[in-house]
């Protein structure tokens, strides 16, 4: 296939686009920064004016582009965190949608967040939206690909957090844990669903080549831990003593609102659609994903 990845200097994106170009695709980067365009397997484009040229002949677009959360939330903040998915998504996809070939499918990161941030049963595709600021995120970011219904088979990916030293959570939790100061957060009692990095991009490739899956698909382990299980696993595979517990008052003057909607927050989500078309996860448990993904340098 000839796919077009946004998002592709991102944790997720970067790295997988070259597992994509090993299994036979001609992947093409969507360049944000004109600069980064002239190279032969990046495009640019303006998408208030957009070259439909340009965007047009993909057999697949994957879109993960969109600002981190992973820092504390102001009034300017969060309306970036927004703007950089719903108006994104919007006008890529409205773009697409008017060129003479608009692609056969439209893969789309969302979050978990979708649920809300108090998810303590088990929770698959068919719940309903919850309530909070990325609840709200995930709602309109995923409206944002209706111009494509028409045109393209649209699956919204809801991602729960990509466990891998090189980013994202993990990766700022581990100076903390290498050096015996490993936390449990609040009471630790809050469900965590997760993912290994390897197993998400395997999502990626599985849902694009399954075309019965459409609409939202959970990306997540089948087996969630609490926080305090979590913390337990990671101080154990670095050999680190893991005694602190960071009370929830400490966590919110600290992040204010993002504290409750992710540090805090329960996400007991089922990949049902995963495990009914027979994706088979590598690294299911936690335990194994951790000691996979780090190396003996992290221990």
């Amino acid at each position: 296939m000839r796919i077009l990845l946004t998002g592709a200097s991102g944790l997720i994106g970067g790295a997988l686009a070259p597992e994509l170009r090993a299994a036979g695709h001609d992947v093409v980067r969507f360049a944000r920064n004109p600069l980064a365009a002239p190279q032969a397997d990046a495009i640019h484009t303006d998408l208030a004016k957009p070259d439909l040229a340009a965007l047009a002949g993909f057999d697949a677009v994957i879109h993960l582009a969109g600002e981190s959360i992973a820092r504390r939330w102001t009034r300017r903040r969060k309306a970036a965190i927004l703007a950089s998915r719903k108006d994104f998504t919007s006008a890529l996809a409205t773009a697409l949608a008017k060129t003479s070939a608009p692609p056969a499918h439209f893969l789309a990161a969302s979050g978990v967040n979708y649920y809300g941030s108090y998810c303590p049963t088990p929770t698959t595709e068919d719940a309903p939206s919850g309530e909070g600021f990325l609840a709200e995120v995930c709602r309109q970011w995923e409206s944002a690909s209706a111009p494509l219904q028409n045109a393209s088979r649209i699956a919204h990916l809801r991602l729960a957090p990509v466990l891998t030293p090189r980013g994202g959570a993990l990766a700022q939790m581990l100076p903390a844990f290498r050096f015996g100061g490993g936390a449990v957060m609040g009471d630790g009692r809050q469900i965590m669903s997760w993912i290994a990095l390897p197993d998400a991009l395997r999502a990626f490739q599985h849902v694009l080549a399954t075309p019965s899956l459409v609409g939202p698909v959970n990306v997540c382990s089948p087996n969630v831990v609490t926080n305090r299980e979590f913390t337990r696993t990671l101080a154990r595979v670095l050999h680190r003593p893991a005694f602190l517990r960071i009370p929830k008052f400490a966590l919110r003057l600290a992040f204010g609102q993002m504290a409750d909607e992710t540090i805090l927050a329960t996400f007991n989500i089922v990949p049902a659609k995963l495990l009914a078309s027979h994706f088979t996860f590598t690294q299911p448990a936690l335990d194994d994903a951790l000691r996979s993904s780090l190396t003996k340098t992290d221990y």
